[in-house]
């Protein structure tokens, strides 16, 4: 129990203690205890579910990079083992790490068994990655006393690992069309199940997150924001990536970062209307989609001017995008701020793509983790100005306590669930870090 008052201790520390030299608005609904946890939550698990997809597609085609992205990956779960050290001890963490580890393993396995026609080793991997689901489900409902249900785990393991083989297995048979349907329903989802988890948490420490809820009409449009602005930068790194590679599914992630643009699209025009949405789809494909395909190309043929000329354009675009967004909030998130967002997102996407053609691939992964990362902050900035420039849209969300309706999901008060987790989502702040923001006016303009 001491230790999970110093760990609350830590994190309410970091979210007062800004990370991008602004200041916190702790009365906006978007920034709540239990939005900043689901948030935590959304952040990792949906990464997991990019980096394993990645890992398996790059080991199919042996791709230059795959070790790494594994590693990748790998990292991406010891971001769990300080928690349940805390928790359960050394020997806890340890058997905690032999199960993720060893599902980490047989997924990369099971990729080049397919690769080499391997059927012996296709079973093997697959049998694994089942154990996987009967340990880890196992451990979980011990560890918890069964707060979570054995079962309850191991029908969410089961959908998960279901997306990834198949979207997988759609990419192993050309019908690129479908491993991308598949790939962003599968990512969608982790950030049901992040909700789910949250939800959960909350109801059993109601008290430690000051009686917030995580599941209101303002944690769903930061949530909304930050799994698409996330989703914008996995593709554009990856079509940069594929483009400069030839890759035979290029069209298809082209097709998703398409997909991606329209439902943004969508968002912005629910608030804004058509014609917010319209502006926003002109400036966001101009000099912005349009102008990383031609750094690409720049790129190939070793044209330097051609490569400034789309940097300029890029300049350009986090000068316009910083425009709309500021005019569109009435300055709740001001010009300024957002070109200095964009610009350094730009930065990271150009940067993984560059180590990544510089055959630095560990570097380039590490830019990615960081740059997937920055977008959940993006996603923050967005829905915390939008929340507090509409914020009648939002006054129930300042009611601690009231319960969420309309919204489908589950109820504030479901079932509880383990300390474990919530523990391990706090850790994830602590070693993930928090972007703060700049206080903004409570009234509308």
């Amino acid at each position: 129990m001491k230790f999970r008052k110093t760990i609350l201790t830590l994190i309410a520390f970091l979210l007062l203690t800004p990370t991008f030299a602004f200041a916190e608005n702790s009365n906006n609904p978007t920034e709540t205890p239990a939005v900043e946890l689901r948030s935590a939550l959304s952040h990792l698990l949906s990464e997991h579910f990019v980096l394993a997809f990645k890992s398996m597609t790059m080991h199919y085609d042996q791709a230059p990079g795959a070790d790494e992205a594994q590693m990748a990956l790998e990292e991406n779960a010891a971001d769990m083992k300080p928690a349940i050290a805390s928790l359960y001890g050394d020997e806890g963490a340890e058997e905690f790490d032999r199960i993720f580890a060893d599902h980490n393993k047989y997924t990369a396995d099971y990729a080049v068994a397919v690769r080499e026609e391997d059927q012996e080793a296709q079973e093997e991997a697959t049998e694994m990655l089942d154990m996987f689901i009967e340990d880890f489900s196992s451990f979980l409902g011990e560890a918890t006393e069964g707060n979570l249900p054995k079962e309850a785990a191991m029908e969410v393991l089961e959908i998960h690992e279901q997306q990834v083989e198949d979207a997988f297995n759609a990419y192993v048979d050309g019908d690129y069309e479908t491993a991308y349907m598949t790939f962003r329903e599968g990512y969608m989802h982790m950030f049901d199940v992040s909700a789910a988890l949250t939800e959960a948490i909350v109801a059993q420490f109601p008290d430690d997150f000051e009686g917030s809820l995580s599941n209101t009409d303002a944690a769903d449009l930061r949530m909304d924001l930050s799994s698409l602005t996330a989703e914008h930068f996995l593709l554009a790194t990856t079509g940069m990536i594929k483009e400069f590679s030839e890759s035979p599914d290029l069209d298809f992630v082209s097709w998703a970062e398409d997909e991606n643009t329209a439902d943004l699209k969508a968002a912005i025009s629910s608030i804004y209307g058509e014609e917010g949405g319209n502006q926003f789809e002109m400036i966001w494909q101009g000099n912005h989609i349009v102008a990383q395909s031609e750094y690409v190309t720049a790129v190939k043929n070793e044209d330097e001017e051609a490569k400034q000329e789309a940097i300029d354009k890029l300049n350009t675009f986090a000068i316009e995008f910083g425009e709309f967004v500021g005019e569109a909030t009435e300055n709740n998130l001001p010009a300024e701020t957002v070109t200095e967002l964009v610009n350094k997102h730009e930065e990271q996407v150009m940067m993984t793509f560059d180590l990544y053609v510089a055959e630095d691939f560990d570097a380039s992964y590490d830019q990615f983790r960081e740059g997937y990362a920055f977008m959940f902050d993006i996603g923050k900035g967005l829905s915390t100005a939008i929340a507090t420039q509409h914020s009648e849209m939002f006054e129930e969300d300042n009611m601690p306590g009231m319960p969420k309706t309309g919204m489908g999901g589950m109820s504030q008060s479901s079932s509880l669930f383990p300390t474990a987790l919530y523990l391990l989502a706090g850790m994830l702040i602590i070693t993930g870090g928090v972007v703060g923001l700049k206080k903004f006016k409570s009234e509308r303009a």
